[in-house]
C-alpha cells in the first residue's frame, strides 16, 4: 500500500478518537435541573409530544427542492449562453420541459391538494 494512504487512514481514524477524548476530558460534567429538563426555556411541555404530520407539508417541501435545484442549474446555462451556442439552449430546454411534465403529472395525481 502507499504509505501517504496509509498515513491519511490513520490520521482520518485518529482525529475523532482523540477530539471525542479531548471533549470528554474537558466538558464540563455539572448536572443541574435546567441540564435535566426537556427544553432549555425551562417551560415545561403541555400535552403528547407525538405529533403526526400529514404527507402534504413533505411533498410540498419536496417541490421547493426540486425548483430550487432547477433555478441552481439554469443560472449557468442562463450566464454563458453567448458562449456555448443553441446546443446547451436545447439541453436547458429539455431539461425544463422534463421538470414540467413531472410538475404536471404530480397536479394531477392530486399531490397538490390540502384536502
Amino acid at each position: 500500500m502507499n504509505i501517504t494512504f496509509l498515513a491519511f487512514l490513520i490520521i482520518s481514524i485518529l482525529v475523532p478518537i482523540l477530539s471525542f477524548f479531548i471533549f470528554g476530558v474537558l466538558a464540563p460534567i455539572s448536572k443541574g435541573p435546567e441540564k435535566l429538563s426537556t427544553y432549555g426555556t425551562g417551560i415545561e411541555p403541555i400535552g403528547d409530544a407525538w405529533l403526526q404530520l400529514r404527507i402534504c407539508y413533505y411533498m410540498f417541501a419536496l417541490f421547493f427542492v426540486i425548483f430550487d435545484v432547477e433555478t441552481v442549474f439554469l443560472y449557468p446555462w442562463a450566464m454563458s449562453f453567448d458562449i456555448l451556442g443553441v446546443s446547451i439552449f436545447i439541453e436547458a430546454f429539455i431539461f425544463v420541459l422534463i421538470l414540467i411534465i413531472c410538475l404536471v403529472y404530480a397536479w394531477r395525481q392530486g399531490a397538490m391538494e390540502w384536502s
